[in-house]
């Protein structure tokens, strides 16, 4: 009895805290919509025609994002900041593809609506300047029914979305969300990467965002890590930028034990899903021994790249002048960087579908070459 008293008595806890949590979040959310619509009813009665005749401005506190929104129709420049300042955006709103085009220059903005059809300058103009003026500021094309071909177009002069006018106040929220998450992972994916030298074991844990080289291993041109053993032979593997840039591994073709490569020869074969690629032997040597645990868990390969996941063990033949051609200690962080950036080039951060395992094997993997430091 006692216990199901104090199951009644915990379960009771969780529901009123859950209640609790829930009413002061939904009374917080209702005092920030109030306080943004007093905002919106004081800021549209300030003149600003001093920096642009036809601007009404409303800035709420940390806004989301700061829009600037150009359209010849008044009533959907009221729509715009009516929606998107209780939304929690700040909003600029002018008439004129000129005036925005002066703001811009002279203002921050995230991102600016335009009108596709206007009488002194049409959206296409406007794209093509605000892109011109400012290249970090993304570009959203307000267009019609009757216009969506010509939006679409405008995709090629810059702009990132177009949005389909009528629209109603949980569709335009909806769709500045989007546009707000889409930037953020972006700029994300933009900025220079970390990347940092941990144990072989610390792989495991490092966060996805960050790539990790191994400390006291050599890596190849090719994104293979050696580390030379206590008895004079090597183990290798593959290194962190070649296991997130593949993902998923299906299947790994082991190399004969017994049998010698030279280095720069294919060593071991990788498969996935999208493709094939081959690993080239970092160092010349005499395979000793594979991690066969690798055959039924091709997983380990990705989840311990430094560890567990370690492919062949091999006794080299000419380490002393083949290390000259691998990179241990900061220059590895140094090149990763120029390698991350590399990807990011070829595969694009907004790349839609799998990676080309081919054209990764011949950009990345150094097919037929090593590189000296």
């Amino acid at each position: 009895m006692t216990a199901v008293l104090i199951i009644i008595m915990f379960v009771a806890f969780v529901g009123i805290d859950f209640l609790v949590r829930t009413t002061l979040r939904r009374m917080r959310d209702s005092k920030e919509r109030q306080d943004r619509e007093a905002v919106l009813k004081t800021s549209i009665r300030l003149d600003f025609t001093h920096e642009a005749k036809s601007l009404k401005r409303v800035e709420v506190p940390n806004p989301k994002a700061r829009i600037l929104a150009v359209d010849d129709e008044a009533v959907v420049l009221d729509s715009f900041r009516r929606i998107l300042v209780l939304e929690g955006f700040s909003v600029d709103t002018v008439e004129h593809g000129p005036e925005a085009l002066g703001l811009v220059q002279r203002r921050d903005y995230d991102f600016v609506f335009t009108d596709l059809k206007m009488p002194d300058m049409d959206g296409v103009d406007v794209v093509k300047g605000v892109k011109h003026l400012r290249p970090d500021v993304d570009v959203v094309v307000i267009t019609g029914y009757g216009s969506i071909e010509t939006a679409v177009q405008t995709l090629q002069q810059g702009a990132c979305e177009y949005v389909q006018k009528p629209f109603t106040a949980d569709e335009l929220g909806d769709f500045a969300k989007k546009l707000v998450i889409k930037r953020e992972a972006r700029i994300q994916a933009a900025q220079r990467p970390t990347v940092r030298m941990v144990s072989p074991e610390m792989a495991e844990v490092v966060p996805a965002a960050e790539f990790c080289v191994p400390g006291g291993a050599f890596l190849s041109a090719g994104h293979a890590w050696v580390r030379i053993e206590p008895e004079g032979q090597v183990r290798i593997g593959i290194d962190d930028f070649m296991r997130k840039a593949l993902g998923t591994i299906k299947e790994v073709e082991l190399p004969e034990r017994g049998k010698s490569f030279r280095q720069g020869e294919p060593l071991f074969t990788l498969k996935g899903a999208t493709g094939t690629v081959q690993v080239l032997a970092p160092v010349s040597g005499r395979i000793e021994h594979d991690n066969a645990g690798l055959k039924n868990n091709p997983g380990e390969l990705t989840h311990s790249p430094y560890d567990r996941g370690w492919v062949c063990l091999m006794t080299p033949s000419d380490l002393a002048s083949e290390l000259t051609s691998l990179k241990i200690g900061k220059p590895v962080i140094d090149w990763y960087q120029d390698e991350i950036a590399r990807l990011r080039t070829a595969n694009g951060p907004d790349a839609a579908g799998p990676l080309d395992w081919t054209a990764f094997q011949k950009q990345f993997l150094a097919a037929g070459e090593t590189t000296r430091v």
